[in-house]
C-alpha cells in the first residue's frame, strides 16, 4: 500500500490546513500527491509538457479551492484526481479542436480561389485593421499586452506568462477576457 492511499486522514488534515492558507501543508500535499496527478495527466494528454502544465493548474486550483473539499463526497485523492482529470480532458479537447481548425484551413487553402475584386477587398481589410486597433485600445494594458505577445508575436501562453512574471492561468485569463472584449467590440463595430 502506498503512502497516499494509506494516509487518507493525513491528506484530509493537509487539505484543511491548505484551506486555511498553510503553505507548508500545501508543499507536503504536493510532495505526497504530485506524482499521481502527473501520471494521470500524462496518460490522458500523452505529452510531458502539457502534463506539467496540467499539474501546475490543478495544484493552483487545489490551493484556491481547498475549502470546497468535502469528505462526504469522497477521499482527498479522488477529489484531486477528478480536478486533474477534468483539466487534462479539457486540454485534449482544445488540442483536438485546434488540430481540426488547422486541418480545415489546410483543405480551404488548397481549393482554387475565385476571382475577387481586389481593390474593394483591400479597402475592407484596411477598415478591419483600423477597427481592430480601435478595439485594442479599449482593452486594459495587461490584456492588450498579453494578446499582442500571443497573437502578434507568436508567443505561447507559457511564454507570455513567463515574460510577464505571472502564473499561467492568470495570463490565459487575461487573454481570454481580452479576446471576449475584442469580439464584442468588433461585432458592435460591424453593426454600426
Amino acid at each position: 500500500m502506498n503512502r497516499v492511499s494509506g494516509d487518507g486522514q493525513l491528506l484530509r488534515e493537509l487539505v484543511a490546513a491548505v484551506a486555511a492558507g498553510d503553505r507548508i501543508a500545501f508543499t507536503e500535499l504536493y510532495d505526497l500527491t504530485s506524482s499521481r496527478i502527473y501520471g494521470l495527466a500524462v496518460r490522458i494528454v500523452r505529452d510531458r509538457h502539457y502534463a506539467e502544465e496540467i499539474v501546475q493548474e490543478a495544484f493552483l486550483q487545489y490551493w484556491l479551492n481547498a475549502g470546497d473539499y468535502s469528505p462526504a463526497r469522497g477521499s482527498v485523492i479522488t477529489w484531486m484526481m477528478t480536478i486533474a482529470h477534468r483539466r487534462a480532458v479539457d486540454r485534449v479537447r482544445v488540442e483536438s479542436m485546434q488540430a481540426e481548425r488547422i486541418s480545415e484551413y489546410g483543405v480551404q487553402s488548397v481549393e482554387p480561389e475565385e476571382p475577387r475584386n481586389l481593390p474593394l477587398e483591400a479597402v475592407m481589410a484596411a477598415d478591419e485593421v483600423v477597427a481592430l486597433h480601435s478595439c485594442l485600445e479599449r482593452l486594459t494594458d495587461l490584456q492588450r499586452g498579453c494578446i499582442e505577445m500571443s497573437y502578434f508575436r507568436g508567443l505561447t501562453y507559457p511564454q507570455v506568462a513567463e515574460r510577464l512574471g505571472t502564473p499561467l492561468p492568470t495570463a490565459k485569463s487575461r487573454i481570454r477576457d481580452g479576446l471576449r472584449t475584442l469580439r464584442a467590440c468588433m461585432t458592435a463595430d460591424d453593426h454600426t
